[in-house]
């Protein structure tokens, strides 16, 4: 690493890494919810998530470089929470479950949030004008489905998985 460049690439590649790792975790989300409203939001998860990947392969082989070059240990960590407070937990409360398949997933699109903002910043700073407007849209993508979980959860699953 000699330059903001070579920074920049390397942390869209860890994005890109990132985002292939929550997809499939998403998608196991998914599959165990059982809120209807929940089992939508994460099936757009998915789609998002499948939307950022193909933004960010566009970019990076514009820069003449390879989306899979970078190996994100960050999400390895989170998809492995998924597992332990999720996947390999057994509720006794569907709502239960819910709620924490929503904690799962906050915290992984905080990830990714922080991965766009940060990549954002570095393309404004790099002159990459074209870049960061589809950067932004990845980022207002994670925000939006972050809020989105938020309502979800606030409005009636934490409240049934209380009672």
């Amino acid at each position: 690493m000699s330059s903001l460049k070579d920074i920049y690439i390397d942390q869209m590649q860890d994005i890109y890494s990132a985002c292939k790792q929550s997809k499939d975790a998403t998608q196991k989300l998914h599959d165990a919810a059982t809120d209807s409203e929940l089992k939508s939001a994460l099936k757009a998860g998915v789609e998002g998530i499948e939307q950022g990947m193909s933004t960010l392969s566009e970019i990076i082989k514009g820069h003449g470089e390879d989306p899979t070059d970078e190996f994100c240990k960050g999400m390895e960590g989170l998809v492995k929470e998924v597992h332990a407070h999720v996947l390999d937990t057994d509720f006794t409360d569907d709502d239960v479950r819910d709620a924490m398949i929503i904690t799962q997933y906050q915290r992984m699109a905080h990830y990714a949030i922080a991965g766009y903002g940060c990549c954002k910043a570095f393309g404004k700073r790099l002159g990459q004008d074209d870049d960061v407007t589809k950067l932004d849209k990845c980022l207002d993508a994670s925000y939006d489905g972050d809020k989105h979980m938020t309502e979800i959860a606030t409005h009636g699953i934490n409240k049934a998985a209380a009672a």
